[in-house]
């Protein structure tokens, strides 16, 4: 199947509702045609891993053949230049973090990548930074805690950004690395609580809600019995 062909596939699956709700729940409706996720998981299970084909799709710049096209990518094909070609296209939170979580994560530039898209200026390559983190966190299983340890530091420089899309990027960070480990927990049990002597609101708010699920007994215990196997 050709680009022409699934752009017309694409379009015959679009939902004037869906896009308004899409639009309701803070994702750019521009060049959107209103298709749910498991819609184009679905297709993207069809066409396979299709390089080529990924690099047209996203060449079009309709938001769901841009989804698409993150499905069907080869992470072992995707070169710095490509990554760095991309994330200046970010212009909604949900093609970030799919991007990042599905794609960007699984490549030899994830974590050089993070750390340098964290200290940007731009709303959403800044939360591709920190979304790079949270997915690494869950899905980089063989990754030692020390590789971890690093985003501390710049996940306390940017807590007092105070757009809510980068915020809830570095509170996501947060969490889901210290809830790799006994040792991450307690780090970023330190980390939020350094957090929390900030001025901002943005730092308050992200201290307090990691706060909440970092010191819960039962994170305390999964961790342990992870700990002791």
């Amino acid at each position: 199947m050709n680009t022409a062909a699934i752009l017309a596939q694409l379009e015959s699956l679009g939902n004037p509702a869906n896009r308004e709700g899409m639009g309701r729940f803070g994702i750019s409706v521009e060049n959107a045609l209103g298709i749910k996720m498991p819609v184009i998981q679905k297709l993207a299970r069809e066409l396979k891993r299709n390089h080529p084909l990924a690099l047209e799709l996203w060449q079009t710049k309709v938001h769901e053949a841009r989804l698409l096209a993150v499905y069907i990518a080869d992470p072992m094909q995707v070169s710095e230049a490509l990554m760095e070609q991309w994330v200046k296209d970010f212009n909604s939170w949900d093609l970030c973090d799919q991007t990042c979580g599905v794609l960007f994560d699984k490549t030899p530039f994830a974590v050089s990548k993070a750390k340098e898209w964290a200290q940007r200026e731009q709303e959403y390559q800044k939360r591709a930074g920190f979304a790079m983190m949270a997915t690494l966190a869950i899905h980089d299983k063989k990754a030692p805690d020390e590789q971890f340890l690093q985003f501390f530091p710049l996940i306390i420089a940017q807590a007092g950004d105070e757009r809510n899309f980068v915020k809830k990027a570095i509170n996501w960070a947060l969490r889901q690395i210290g809830k790799r480990s006994l040792m991450l927990n307690q780090a970023a049990i330190v980390a939020a609580e350094e957090i929390k002597q900030q001025a901002s609101k943005s730092a308050r708010w992200i201290a307090a809600d990691a706060l909440r699920e970092l010191q819960t007994p039962v994170l305390a215990e999964r961790l342990r019995i992870k700990a002791s196997k």
